[in-house]
């Protein structure tokens, strides 16, 4: 590749490309919207935040000076991050913190991209951030739902016309912002059924969730895993509201 088609491939990506129809930002809201309400798409939906979610967790652990082992994703919607440092501290505070709040803030952070008229920044920096996840992941659930999102971005910013890439990208961004607030509330769910069948284990954890990043933080930090779920609810809200916001043009 000579230097002028590297000075164009660099402009195109870091260029803006014309605001989208308000029409479509509300069709891709309501789209993201199906992909996540409805518990039977929810099922298949939801893998799209837990690779968010565990990417939150490595990035963070990396970030902090942790030793990142290897990503899980499985076919339930699940994950697993593993890390090596210190079983305290706040680099192990902040990575554990960092999976429910990920989603959101990749929401947010896409969000103001979009506004600001960089849609294909916004497409291949996912693509990205897709590609060095999939080098950290040890099973093959999950090298292949990796390889299929960021396959679906980058056919998406390579081949497709620039109204297939804002309606993708929109689309993507409204799921994550939509995406990033039920898990908090099924969180909270699993442990108030824990609660009312009376059931804990040690340190106050409900059976519903024993292992949660809450009751992780909780014995982390000892605050309630309740406050963790507060700051995770308020997290994944102010999101949504601010993200819908520069969506809107509001």
């Amino acid at each position: 590749m000579d230097n002028a088609s590297i000075t164009d491939v660099w402009d195109r990506v870091v260029g803006s490309q014309p605001d989208p129809e308000q029409w479509l930002v509300l069709v891709t809201g309501l789209v993201a919207l199906l992909a996540v309400a409805p518990h039977g798409v929810w099922r298949i939906s939801r893998n799209a935040v837990t690779i968010a979610h565990e990417g939150g967790h490595g990035l963070i652990a990396l970030v902090t000076g942790r030793r990142l082992d290897g990503i899980r994703l499985h076919s339930d919607t699940s994950g697993l991050t593993v890390s090596r440092g210190k079983p305290h501290g706040i680099g192990m505070v902040l990575t554990a913190a960092a999976g429910y709040t990920a989603p959101p803030l990749l929401g947010l952070g896409g969000a103001w991209l979009l506004a600001a008229n960089h849609i294909t920044a916004l497409l291949w920096g996912a693509t990205a951030l897709l590609v060095a996840m999939l080098v950290m992941i040890r099973n093959a659930y999950g090298v292949l739902t990796v390889l299929l999102a960021g396959g679906a971005f980058l056919l998406v910013s390579w081949l497709t016309d620039p109204e297939v890439q804002a309606a993708f990208a929109y689309v993507v961004v409204w799921f994550l912002l939509l995406g990033g607030v039920r898990p908090v509330f099924e969180l909270q769910g699993k442990r108030r059924q824990g609660m009312r069948r009376g059931v804990f284990r040690p340190g106050g954890m409900a059976q519903g969730a024993p292992d949660s990043d809450a009751d992780q933080l909780a014995r982390l930090t000892h605050l309630p895993a309740a406050a963790w779920l507060f700051l995770f609810h308020a997290v994944a809200l102010c999101s949504l509201i601010g993200g819908g916001r520069w969506l809107l043009g509001l």
